[in-house]
């Protein structure tokens, strides 16, 4: 019996170490490509609201935001309910409405084979920094439906939404300078102020002049919408923080009135 029960208790913890390598596998999106960091800052307005105005003009028409209402992210992010309204609802909305999509899921799934998911919760599914990386990897791919692909989500199977601002981005050899023990570039000793390079393939780079925006810009761009997105999927997370500062330091008062009346409750005990 005990020798059954060991058997059944080691697989249970097999099956689940498998399953949480299947999720962090899934969350990755099958990509081994190294992430930029990312520091979301959900106390930086500007950048808040600028992420909600990306997001409305460029991923509302088609990904949803179904658990997060107009009304409570202009009130979190100091917009007026009337700009809101003017600047950042499309859809005829009401601004106590949800941010749903005006897209027919029917005509969605012809489109792109699936309808486009609700993202309120992708930061906390996938995390901001894959999110951020995912943003920023798009990349030419002909033999896709839609021309691109992705190196962090590899055979992506929507198109690149943000192509105007960024550009068109190509998979391609460059040559990179090589870095030396100190951290800084090599140099070549013959030819001063040289610095030493080598071919590296399947790097990104964007053709020049073809985006509305600077590769800094884009990238404060990215930054922008993925913040707002870190906002969305937990809109109360500033506040909840802010909370648990007070009840621990409730509990460090208490914890200190307690030991006293312990104290004084004792004192007279030998």
């Amino acid at each position: 019996m005990r020798q059954k029960l060991a058997s059944l208790s080691l697989q249970l913890l097999l099956a689940v170490a498998a399953s949480l390598v299947f999720a962090g596998a899934n969350a990755a999106g099958g990509s081994n490509y190294p992430m930029e960091a990312f520091d979301a800052d959900l106390e930086d307005l500007p950048s808040l609201q600028n992420g909600y105005r990306l997001y409305a003009n460029y991923c509302l028409g088609c990904h949803s935001l179904k658990y997060q209402r107009y009304e409570r992210t202009a009130d979190d992010l100091q917009i007026p309910h009337e700009v809101a309204l003017e600047q950042l609802v499309f859809t005829g909305q009401l601004i106590g409405g949800l941010m749903t999509t005006a897209m027919d899921p029917n005509k969605a799934k012809e489109w792109f084979g699936a309808p486009p998911p609700d993202l309120t919760m992708v930061t906390r599914v996938r995390g901001p920094e894959w999110v951020y990386n995912y943003l920023k990897t798009f990349y030419v791919d002909e033999t896709r439906p839609f021309g691109v692909n992705n190196k962090v989500f590899p055979n992506v199977g929507m198109p690149h939404a943000l192509l105007e601002l960024q550009g068109v981005q190509r998979e391609g050899c460059l040559q990179v300078p090589e870095i030396a023990a100190n951290g800084g570039e090599r140099r070549d000793p013959l030819v001063a102020g040289q610095t030493i390079t080598h071919e590296q393939c399947g790097l990104l780079y964007v053709e020049e002049g073809t985006g509305l925006y600077s590769a800094e810009e884009y990238d404060a761009a990215m930054y922008d919408l993925t913040n707002f997105l870190h906002y969305v999927a937990e809109p109360s997370r500033l506040q909840r923080q802010r909370t648990g500062v007070y009840v621990l330091l409730f509990l460090i008062i208490l914890g200190v009135f307690t030991y006293l009346l312990n104290r004084e409750f004792w004192k007279g005990v030998h």
